[in-house]
């Protein structure tokens, strides 16, 4: 029988990681509901009107006073802002799924959001040919990130500079499901 791993609460101030389509977003919230702390979505912050990223400095300015409250939970894997971030931060979950499930999370969530016309950030919204004819393709970053993201993050968390970080590293839904039911009946309690 698999022993059934147990996780420490989360710190006031949390980052939550994983390539995209791992959920990030969809965590983050559901955590700062769990824990009445306020949610900073960086996509949201970094993608202006009409999918104009804003610019490094500006981004790592509105990142950092955002971050300046005592509690948050901030999710994205934006590394122009992630030695702010990182070192403001107490507790990093790490959404390390095998790549089918990120895979196949991203696919479906972008044809939801193409189907129903979704408003993401800043009146922009996902497009059939942004979707899959662009260079500029989620899933071609996908492709391209996974494997980075998942032998660059041991590395960076073995840095110094994040000895700090309560790490929660979870590595499938169903972990994800119960990380999430302990912390609501702790939270309940």
């Amino acid at each position: 029988m698999k022993a059934i791993p147990t996780y420490p609460h989360p710190g006031p101030r949390c980052v939550v990681v994983g390539v995209t389509g791992s959920g990030k977003t969809t965590l983050a919230k559901q955590l700062s509901s769990i824990l009445n702390i306020p949610n900073i979505e960086l996509d949201a912050v970094h993608w202006q009107p009409n999918w104009v990223m804003m610019e490094t400095e500006a981004f790592r300015l509105q990142v950092a006073e955002l971050i300046a409250a005592d509690s948050w939970i901030a999710d994205g894997n934006y590394s122009k802002a992630r030695d702010i971030l990182w070192a403001r931060a107490t507790t990093l979950i790490w959404l390390d799924y095998p790549f089918f499930v990120s895979f196949i999370q991203l696919i479906n969530r972008s044809i939801r959001r193409l189907l129903r016309r979704e408003e993401l950030w800043n009146g922009n919204k996902e497009t059939w040919r942004g979707m899959f004819l662009s260079k500029d393709s989620l899933l071609i970053w996908l492709l391209q990130s996974y494997p980075d993201i998942r032998k660059s993050y041991p590395n960076l968390l073995a840095q110094p500079e994040y000895a700090h970080l309560q790490v929660i590293r979870l590595r499938s839904r169903e972990e994800t499901q119960r990380f999430l039911q302990r912390l609501e009946m702790a939270s309940s309690q």
